[in-house]
């Protein structure tokens, strides 16, 4: 599957560069959808999901309570129609119209998956303190 890619480090939740990482990630995302349905093949699809890859250095320390350890890779998969080309095109067409500190950052990659841990959060978590 190939992907768009961002790696970089730190708390997601507080972290200026994720924010920049999911801001550069879905521009050139959903520039490469418009230029697909755009042109000759005029196929229209959705937008896949922001995927992460999370890790550290010292892998003892992903914790909740020590994310600025954590090492990330931001994701989001492309279909099988988009190129490397049209991808480089796509990040030419966002770098036009907005300045976005992460935009040089984006690679176009396959991933090959090895073994993983895959985990859905539905809801919230909600703890009960003592009175």
């Amino acid at each position: 599957m190939n992907f768009l890619m961002i790696d970089c480090r730190g708390d997601p939740n507080t972290s200026e560069a994720y924010q920049n990482t999911v801001e550069a990630l879905f521009s050139v995302s959903y520039a490469l959808k418009f230029m697909i349905k755009k042109s000759a093949a005029a196929i229209d699809y959705t937008v896949m999901p922001l995927e992460g890859l999370w890790w550290a250095e010292d892998m003892s320390q992903v914790s909740a309570e020590n994310k600025d350890a954590w090492l990330w890779t931001a994701m989001v998969m492309q279909p099988e129609y988009v190129t490397k080309e049209l991808f480089e095109e796509a990040k030419r067409q966002v770098a036009k119209k907005q300045d976005l500190p992460a935009l040089s950052s984006i690679r176009f990659e396959a991933l090959h998956e090895g073994r993983a841990a895959q985990i859905l959060q539905i809801g919230l978590v909600l703890k009960r303190g003592r009175a």
